[in-house]
């Protein structure tokens, strides 16, 4: 069972910064992915930003030119740096993670972290 394991969420003014880190843990032989979801109170869960074992990234339209992922394999870790964040990223986000365990590929998802914007 992979335990994915999230911090650094918290309070930020408009324009600030934060970073939250995810370690995956448990089992895991491989990361094919992992990535950052967000959902907002009444609205879906989104895509903000995912990272391949290829080193490959994918960014929400929202994200790009404000946040980075990236990884560290060793580690088990996937980071995002947010920068420049706007009261309309206030969200709860969710790591999630594609891990080859034994023979098979299974995802698995966060408890989430609260990160609130103020404006």
């Amino acid at each position: 069972q992979v335990q994915l394991v999230e911090s650094g969420g918290g309070l930020v003014q408009a324009g600030g910064s934060l970073r939250l880190s995810c370690v995956a843990s448990g089992g895991i032989v491989s990361i094919n992915r992992m990535g950052w979801y967000r959902q907002a109170p009444g609205k879906q869960r989104e895509l903000v930003a995912e990272v391949t074992s290829s080193g490959s990234t994918n960014y929400a339209d929202f994200a790009k030119g404000r946040f980075t992922i990236s990884r560290d394999n060793a580690k088990n870790t996937v980071y995002l740096q947010m920068n420049n964040l706007k009261p309309e990223d206030t969200a709860v986000y969710y790591c999630n993670g594609e891990f080859l365990i034994r023979v098979t590929r299974e995802n698995y998802w966060g408890q989430g972290t609260q990160v609130t914007v103020s404006s």
